[in-house]
Parts: C-alpha cells; structure tokens; sequence
C-alpha cells in the first residue's frame, strides 16, 4: 500500500475514533509531514485523500478541517429496511446555507466576543435583537413593536410560555380541530383542555368559537392561519378580519402560531389586526434550522410581563450564543437569503407532489412544505402508515393531529421538506403505487 494511503487511514481511524472531531483543524501540511515523519509531497497527498474521502474539508486562508458526519444515502423504497425516508419530521435545508451560516458568525468564534456571548441572557434578549426580530417579522404595513418581542430557546417553548401565560391548570384553550401534535403535548403538561374548533377552506370558523365559548367559556384560542400544519391551509383575509372582530367581541385572547409564514411574507399576520389581545410566536427553526435556534414572542403589553414571567419560570429562556448568532443572520441578510431559497423550494416540491400524486385528493398550498392527503378506499390511515414503513418510508396518521375526541379522518400528512429532492421522488412514487394497490393485494405478496 502507499505510504500515503496508509497514513491517511490512520488519520481517518483517529476521525473514527472521535480523537478528532467535526471541525477540528488538522495542523499545517508542513507540521504534519514534521510530526509523522514523512515527505513534505506526501502529506499533501495524505491532505488530498482525506478530502476525496470526505472526511476533511479545505478552506482557504484558513486550513484544513474534519468535516461532520456525511449523510448516509437513502434507503431503496421497493424493499423493507431500517432505513427511512423521513416526511414526518419537516425542516428544509438548502446546499448553500450552512456556509452562509458559518461565514456570517465566524466572528463569534472570538475570544473576547465569545465570552460575551457566554454570558446569560434573559426573555427580552438584547435590544438590537428586539430590533432585528421585528424587522424579520415585518409586513407590508406592519411591523411589531421591537419592545414587544420576547425569546425562547424555541418556537415550541414559545408556544408553551404562551399558552401557560394565558391558561392555569384547568382552563380551556380553542384550537383547530387538527392541530400541531406539540400543542397537544404542552396543553397535557400544563392541564389545560384542549377545545376542538371546525376548519373550512378558509380556515378555522369563527361560529365555532363563539358556540365553544357560550357553552364554557375559553381563555384563549391558539391557531395557524398560515399554512396551517397538518392541513396546509392559508386563512382568507376576510376571514381573519372576521375572526379579529370576534376575538375584541369576545374578550378573547388569542396565540398565532406563525413558523411557517416566513414562506408567504406577502400575508398580514391576525397579529396586524388584532394587536393587543395576539401573542404571535414563530422562531428560526424553520427558516433557518432545528439544530441552532432561537423562539420568538410578540406580546403585546399588558400581557407581555406574563409571557416574559412564564419564559423565566419554564427555563424557556435562550442560550445567549444562539440569540447573539440569530442577530447576526437576519442583521447581515443570511435568514432572507435562506429563506427566499426555501421558498423556491417548496413550489419545487410541490410540483413534484403533484406529479405523482395528482389522481389522489391531496390538498397542498403551492408555497407550502406539506401535503394533507385524504386516502382513497379502502386504505384506511393506520394500514396505510404501516404499508408505508414496509416500504422505509414514514407518514404521519391524522390521529396524530386530531384533538379530543375528534374522529380523526382517514388521511396522512406528508412533510416534503427533510429528503433531498431525488429520494423525494422515489418516496412519493413508491407511495403512489401503493394507495393504487389495497391492502390484500400487499397480503398476497
């Protein structure tokens, strides 16, 4: 074997190993060639291989560095496998953003800025935060105001603090009939019932809060009304107007939940016209990634000390890291460089979406990363997902977004967000073939 290869294999069993780990800076080729005793040509080569593997990545002007760990390809769809493709889970991800990313918050690596940013830091965050964040959020004709934005770790403990903010421990809280299956989770913790409210192609109905709230009065209601998950329905404008009239009809306060709006800026949030009785939450979670976000809170005043007392309470609070680089990618432009590409994304995705899956009624905004797919006879959800997971493919059931004792209908959610594009496509024909299949027919195989 080469002297080089061999040498590279060494340093590939090290990255193995964990001695060295994703990001750690290998030493200059002249110090490397130094301390393994080898030709100065033969480290080069060494540095070479370890690219060609993968296992490292050269930057100019700043050396060679272990990559993170490389995706491992997609599973096949036409057999059964521990792999999966995963359209439950939807956070997109675009080629270019992770060295936008890294580019825009390099200079926090530094000493002195990061020991500021180790510091703790509470739910109002820090004013040139606030001012960002209301910028991001911003509207053709509307804008937050910056001193009423808040920060969580996340959009989840955004909506938590929310929710506790305005419910005690047996209160009543309206949502939509299908619902983000996390809202579910937190309304649990907190003891608060969850009332079911009808949805039509507008959106949530208004007569349906009004009756909830005249049998047992709510203390608030939490919706989507953009791109709503898992349904992917967008509200009317007339129909928001008509619900903000009923919310100051009612006294009724109300948590948007706005982490997939980013997609449709073109929209006025509830929040824009109903101001003072909307807690609209959203974060980066979406628009940028899961991994390192930031939660955000508009609040308006007299509930905004409630919201910030739930976030300290619930240690829902944001790492000071995440907050100072979430600054830094909607300051300098990295968050609307991203998000504009995912938009393109999504209306790629969904042409995909419907090319496969056009004969079956399936409902899906063409700006939105999911699809609510009404399954056809005599599929019904649960033999659905099973099939499915045969096949390494995972689905969501509607039982998994219905709320109470709401029948859940017999349709699955598809998130289109997390594959790449080639192994969304495989996914989405080999689920096609089998809702044109039956159930017996997958016996007899």
């Amino acid at each position: 074997m080469d002297d080089y290869r061999r040498v590279a294999d060494e340093v590939a069993a090290e990255i193995a190993a964990g001695r060295l780990r994703p990001g750690d800076r290998l030493p200059t080729q002249r110090e490397f060639a130094r301390r393994r005793g080898i030709a100065g040509s033969t480290a080069a080569r060494v540095y070479k291989e370890l690219i060609r593997r993968g296992l490292t990545v050269g930057e100019v002007g700043r050396g060679t560095f272990v990559r993170a760990a490389v995706p491992l390809p997609g599973p096949a769809l036409t057999e059964p496998g521990s792999s999966t493709v995963d359209l439950e889970l939807n956070h997109a991800f675009v080629p270019e953003q992770a060295g936008l990313q890294a580019e825009s918050i390099a200079a926090l690596l530094r000493p002195d800025v990061l020991e500021s940013s180790m510091r703790p830091v509470g739910a109002a965050g820090t004013a040139q935060a606030r001012g960002r964040v209301a910028d991001l959020l911003a509207r053709p004709g509307w804008r937050p105001a910056p001193e009423q934005v808040l920060f969580a770790g996340n959009g989840r403990q955004a909506i938590a603090a929310a929710m506790a903010a305005l419910a005690s421990p047996g209160a009543r809280i309206g949502v939509e009939e299908l619902t983000y299956p996390v809202v579910k989770a937190i309304a649990g913790r907190l003891g608060v019932t969850l009332v079911p409210l009808a949805v039509d192609a507008s959106g949530l109905v208004p007569e349906s809060v009004e009756s909830a709230a005249r049998k047992t009065p709510l203390d608030a209601v939490y919706l989507q009304p953009t791109l709503h998950n898992p349904l992917s329905l967008t509200m009317t404008a007339s129909r928001k107007a008509e619900l903000a009239d009923l919310l100051r009809r009612l006294d009724l306060p109300a948590i948007e939940d706005a982490v997939w709006s980013f997609l449709r800026p073109d929209l006025l949030p509830l929040a824009a016209l109903a101001p003072e009785r909307t807690i609209l939450v959203d974060s980066l979670s979406k628009r940028l990634a899961p991994g390192l976000t930031v939660g955000f809170v508009v609040a308006p005043g007299p509930l905004a000390a409630s919201v910030a007392a739930a976030l300290r309470s619930g240690a829902w609070t944001p790492m000071r890291f995440a907050l100072d680089a979430a600054t830094r990618w909607v300051g300098d432009g990295v968050a609307g460089t991203v998000a504009e590409a995912k938009r393109h994304q999504a209306v790629a995705r969904q042409r995909l979406a419907a090319e496969h899956l056009g004969e079956f009624a399936v409902r899906a905004d063409p700006h939105s990363f999911s699809c609510w797919w009404e399954l056809p006879p005599p599929w019904r959800a649960d033999t659905f997902v099973a099939a499915a997971a045969r096949h390494g493919i995972a689905v969501t059931p509607a039982a998994a977004f219905a709320v109470g004792r709401h029948r859940a209908p017999n349709a699955v959610r598809l998130g289109l967000a997390s594959p790449s594009a080639e192994t969304l496509a495989r996914a989405l024909a080999t689920l096609a073939a089998l809702a044109r299949a039956t159930p017996d027919d997958l016996l007899v195989e």
